[in-house]
């Protein structure tokens, strides 16, 4: 047995049985959409640097999720579960194999059955995770595999992700309609400058006001910030005349932003669905040049930036509803 924070790895060789416990510290039904809907299972189901990529899903009794590992050379790895039993929100089985693009079954590898539970305690869940195997060779070959290292990963993935982008989804979208803003950057005055719009307009801030960078538990690829810059506003949402929203950040240098007049201003789009998203970026971009790719982001977005083909600045940012 493996012990690592609140996680239990077990091996049970005789029984053929992999048991995997993981405590996180969110609402049940927030875990359970985790772990079953394919734009949250996208977010953390593959250990960096590897990213999990949806093809299909059908979360029913004989439905399947067809999925790709994808690595950082762009090469996938396919992978099928079948949903076997469903009893929402409190468990599901499913059966696991590799396969091709298509989802035909790779039979050169172990297929894998899982039940998954999850127990509210107090304010957190207790999610359980019993893997069984047709045998004992099957088990060794797939912990040969990397499984566990792997698996250990991608629930740390899942804790990070409910910390802080679920929990920042959450505050910062509250509909699913579709909606234009205006996304403003500073040099470390948006505080200061969104104070001023409060009073002049007579404004409302909406979402969670002035959230600063210190509030959150950024990705581990963040470079670490200094006191000073964890003060600063990592999103500020003010709500002015007629109903229009402005939105800014702080673009600290630590973090690689270069800011100037000129870029410091956005029409932000926020489509409907993913699918608008990437529609609306490589139409926008076209004869442009794309400042940051779409991909999706620690605060919970599908994002990107470009400057269109007439020098005008755009953010497209997709947030699901939670």
């Amino acid at each position: 047995m493996s012990t690592k924070e609140n996680l239990q790895f077990v091996k049970d060789l005789p029984n053929k049985k992999v048991t995997v416990t993981r405590k996180f510290n969110a609402a049940p039904s927030d875990v359970w959409r985790a772990w079953t809907e394919r734009d949250l299972l996208d977010q953390w189901w593959a250990p960096k640097p590897w990213r999990a990529e949806t093809k299909s899903m059908n979360f029913s009794v004989g439905g399947y999720w067809l999925y790709a590992m994808v690595g950082p050379d762009n090469s996938r790895l396919w992978a099928r579960l079948d949903y076997t039993a469903i009893n929402a929100p409190a468990t599901f089985s499913a059966i696991d194999c590799f396969c091709d693009e298509h989802g035909n079954v790779n039979a050169d590898h172990p297929r894998m059955k899982w039940k998954n539970s999850f127990q509210s305690t107090g304010d957190a869940t207790t999610v359980t995770i019993e893997i069984l195997f047709a045998k004992q060779e099957d088990l060794g070959k797939i912990m040969e595999m990397g499984f566990e290292e792997g698996f250990t990963a991608a629930l740390s993935n899942l804790d990070h992700y409910l910390s802080t982008q679920f929990k920042l989804r959450k505050e910062m979208k509250t509909s699913s309609a579709a909606r234009v803003t205006t996304y403003l950057n500073f040099p470390g005055k948006t505080e200061q400058a969104f104070l001023f719009y409060k009073k002049v307009f007579k404004g409302e801030f909406t979402g969670v006001g002035l959230q600063r960078f210190g509030d959150v538990a950024l990705p581990p690829e963040v470079p670490p910030m200094t006191e000073a810059d964890k003060k600063l506003i990592l999103h500020a949402e003010l709500t002015i005349l007629g109903g229009h929203v402005l939105m800014a950040t702080d673009a600290p240098e630590s973090m690689g932003f270069t800011m100037q007049y000129g870029n410091n201003m956005h029409i932000n789009l926020e489509p409907a669905s993913r699918e608008e998203t990437k529609r609306l970026f490589d139409a926008l971009s076209e004869g442009g040049t794309v400042t940051m790719p779409l991909a999706d982001m620690f605060w919970g977005a599908y994002f990107g930036s470009l400057t269109d083909k007439y020098g005008i600045n755009w953010m497209l940012n997709f947030q699901t509803v939670n």
